[in-house]
């Protein structure tokens, strides 16, 4: 009886566990999608891009890398990882795909994930970073996702971790 009630007592434990991390990331696996939220866990190569509109002010979803940087390697990035994939660290707004999409000039920068060196665009996860005028504005998205997210408390952090990360070739000024 002590064996079985050991493993019952075992079973309702990994289940509470598995019930309290699902709790904890259920509204980014549904805003990320579960194959980039996976990337974005694990994948073992990562890139920081800066980005710029291939036009003006407008919404044309075009944006060209003007600089690339592995940084795979980058200290702080298995704690970013986490943090891009936990609930908490966003500011949750229902119905953020009715908001109107930003124009290319207001993307500031992508963390680029990918499993392999060829870097297929199908086989990568972009999310693309908008820090705004504070980091009480700043925003993220997933490329061929719909929708935005406020980064709310994460903001200031993560543009702090970026300008620490990249090596004076990111810009920081924004």
């Amino acid at each position: 009886m002590l064996v079985i009630g050991l493993l019952a007592l075992g079973l309702l434990a990994a289940g509470i566990g598995v019930w309290f991390q699902w709790q904890q990331t259920r509204r980014c696996l549904a805003f990320y999608g579960t194959r980039a939220t996976e990337q974005i866990s694990k994948s073992p190569f990562v890139e920081l891009w800066q980005l710029k509109p291939l036009s003006g002010g407008r919404h044309t979803g075009r944006l060209e890398a003007v600089l690339v940087e592995d940084i795979t390697e980058a200290k702080g990035l298995v704690h970013l990882r986490r943090g891009l994939v936990e609930d908490a660290n966003f500011q949750w707004v229902e119905g953020n795909t009715e908001r109107a999409p930003l124009a290319d000039a207001a993307w500031d920068l992508a963390l680029v994930f990918f499993d392999s060196k060829q870097r297929n665009e199908s086989e990568r996860t972009v999310v693309v970073i908008d820090f705004g005028e504070n980091s009480q504005k700043a925003n993220l998205t997933v490329v061929g996702r719909p929708g935005r997210v406020a980064l709310g408390k994460m903001g200031k952090g993560l543009k702090t971790w970026v300008e620490s990360t990249a090596n004076g070739s990111v810009r920081t000024d924004f």
